[in-house]
């Protein structure tokens, strides 16, 4: 990670909701959702501030290094229907080695959709993904 990341780094994406994001698009493996009202689907909600953080951090992680999402806490308030832009908003507030926090928002055309606070670590690739296979060889 270089030196010159620090607390108040703030970034935003945007992307308008397909049906793909919609609940009723969510895996069958989870029991099932196809009765579920057509809305962009928390889960989609959450992954898109997941990536929005990735962005963010793109800029400052060295070569072979990651990050991966180690915690979430994001309300989801208000429907969003297909056809509407969605942006997720995300600031970085702290910072302590390997640990990043951020204080997250996504809001659609209407007002806030969504907030809260999710925490990522940075890893490096290589020796994250030999921890993996050898979890996976058990």
């Amino acid at each position: 990670m270089k030196s010159c990341l620090q607390p108040g780094l703030r970034h935003s994406e945007s992307l308008t909701v397909d049906a793909s994001m919609l609940v009723p698009a969510l895996p069958a493996a989870f029991g099932g959702f196809h009765d579920m009202p057509p809305v962009f689907a928390t889960a989609q909600m959450v992954a898109f501030i997941e990536w929005t953080c990735v962005q963010a951090l793109a800029p400052y992680l060295e070569p072979g290094e990651r990050t991966v999402g180690t915690h979430v806490d994001v309300s989801h308030v208000a429907a969003t229907p297909v056809g509407m832009t969605v942006t997720a908003t995300v600031e970085l507030i702290a910072f302590d080695g390997r640990a990043l926090r951020f204080k997250v928002a996504a809001h659609d055309a209407t007002g806030l959709i969504g907030e809260g606070f999710h925490s990522r670590g940075v890893i490096d690739y290589a020796r994250f993904m030999a921890r993996v296979e050898k979890k996976a060889a058990c």
